[in-house]
């Protein structure tokens, strides 16, 4: 599997981490749910971050979970693993070890307490010469972090550390930040990097509009965010946006903080991807407001994909619930 580098484009799309009923991995899920985002035509996949619950993982189940993504992945596309840690020994021991298994490259987020653009500056050097040559997504998600990249730090920390492959864009409001960091690069402050977004692609449209190169993020309907670049690419801006705004409502409920990620595993579930919405504990679920919420705009969205002509087999509220 070639590794990571500044050319990534397309859709990575965020893996959920599947788990039993008793909290235990689901790793027959775990088959089911990747072939269906390679039929969904992922560009790559990313496992391990705040989607997969890895804080909530022992070390071996996040190894373990990797070697079965691996396998199922069977090399098709390329493999993000998220491995960031308050401390770099674990950090690094992860990275080697999936980097064995075959990872494309790891993602890292910085950690908390990082208040002055000197701190993050130091802490990513580090990051960096602890993880030695491996491919690394650099990712900016002040919302969770609580750590601000400006502009100029993010410009310099590109410059200066080859091994960052790829921004994780997911700052917000963000759009004015990804032009200025197109136009520094375009005047030649740092190599072409590749940008990716998350925020569950609530602003996929106007972002690829800004220059990005796709979406990093875990929206439960990835075959849709994978039509809308490859709409971008061939310049057809606006069918993308209209097959975009039938799933906005659906992607603005997914975003709600808390309970977001039980709203994506149980779409994920009535998908039929995985076989319970568990999250593990201390984690999310969802009451029956929340699940009738849920279908009235699957529903919805079945009506409005419907309507533009779109195969709607992927759902049947009908049954699904």
């Amino acid at each position: 599997m070639p590794t990571l580098d500044e050319s990534a484009k397309g859709v990575f799309a965020i893996a959920a981490t599947p788990f039993a009923e008793d909290g235990s991995l689901d790793l027959e899920s775990t088959d089911r749910m990747v072939k269906f985002y390679l039929d969904c035509g992922v560009s790559g996949l990313t496992i391990l971050g705040i989607m997969g619950e890895a804080h909530k993982l022992a070390p071996e189940e996040s190894v373990a979970f990797t070697k079965r993504v691996m396998s199922a992945v069977d090399g098709k596309v390329p493999v993000i693993v998220g491995v960031s840690s308050p401390a770099f020994n674990p950090m690094a021991d992860l990275t080697r070890q999936v980097m064995d298994l075959g990872a494309a490259g790891v993602m890292v987020a910085p950690m908390g307490g990082l208040n002055t653009d000197q701190k993050i500056e130091n802490y990513f050097h580090a990051v960096c010469n602890a993880l030695g040559d491996t491919p690394i997504v650099l990712q900016d998600y002040p919302p969770t972090t609580g750590v601000w990249f400006s502009t100029p730090l993010l410009t310099k920390l590109f410059a200066d550390l080859p091994s960052l492959k790829v921004l994780k864009h997911e700052d917000w409001p963000g759009l004015r930040k990804i032009t200025q960091f197109r136009t520094a690069e375009a005047a030649g402050a740092h190599r072409r990097i590749s940008v990716l977004v998350g925020n569950g692609g609530l602003f996929l449209p106007l972002e690829l509009a800004r220059g990005v190169d796709g979406a990093m993020t875990g929206f439960a309907f990835p075959e849709m965010l994978v039509q809308v670049c490859d709409m971008f690419a061939a310049g057809d801006r606006e069918a993308a946006e209209d097959l975009f705004d039938a799933y906005l409502p659906l992607m603005r409920y997914e975003q709600q903080i808390g309970i977001g990620l039980a709203i994506r595993k149980e779409t994920l579930r009535r998908r039929g991807l995985i076989a319970t919405a568990v999250t593990r504990a201390p984690g999310p679920s969802l009451d029956a407001h929340d699940e009738a919420e849920l279908t009235a705009l699957l529903t919805r969205l079945d009506r409005a994909v419907a309507a533009q002509g779109q195969d709607t087999s992927f759902y049947s509220p009908t049954t699904a619930a």
